[in-house]
């Protein structure tokens, strides 16, 4: 679905049209499918939370959801992004307390996601870094959620977050150098 018809099919959706949902419900699993396997491309082989059923997991939490409604592809993958990111960290610390602290989910950030090498990272840990980054900027926290969970590029980013490019440049640059600092303490 190109961005013309979803923002057509969004706004017959609010103003109640019953077949709006039919048209976009392929589009919203197709892009949390998407999500989905790009969020676990890294994780290592075996893991028991599969593309497929962290999708269904996250379009259950969305379509539950009673909040506001979703006017654009970027508000609803950003609303996406923190679902799964949600359901990811969940995961990880369920598997972790089975095991006594060990064997948790394990995912690699992609190395252009951060400055320089980084050992894998437990989505707990990414977690708790984005939450103590928010307390310090929580616009560089969003830029982090919505391009790295998010997949957006830098000018999706803007738009959603109602900034300049360069700004979403320049927090991406700041955020990734100070999460590379915190995860490799």
């Amino acid at each position: 679905m190109d961005r013309d018809a979803l923002s057509d099919t969004l706004r017959a959706l609010e103003q109640g049209e019953p077949q709006a949902v039919d048209r976009l419900l392929p589009f919203v699993y197709a892009e949390m499918r998407r999500l989905a396997a790009h969020y676990l491309r890294g994780e290592r082989a075996g893991h028991t939370l599969q593309p497929t059923a962290l999708a269904n997991e996250a379009y259950l939490r969305l379509a539950g959801d009673r909040g506001p409604r979703w006017s654009s592809r970027t508000q609803f993958l950003c609303v996406a992004a923190r679902a799964m990111r949600g359901i990811l960290v969940d995961h990880a610390r369920r598997r972790k307390a089975q095991k006594r602290g060990g064997g948790a989910a394990v995912v690699p950030l992609d190395t252009t996601a951060l400055v320089g090498e980084l050992p894998a990272i437990e989505f707990d840990d990414l977690d708790r870094a984005l939450t103590d980054l928010a307390k310090l900027s929580e616009r560089q926290a969003h830029v982090v959620e919505l391009r790295y969970f998010g997949g957006l590029t830098i000018d999706e980013t803007a738009v959603t977050l109602g900034v300049a490019p360069m700004t979403v440049k320049r927090d991406w640059a700041l955020a990734r150098a100070w999460l590379f600092r915190e995860l490799t303490r």
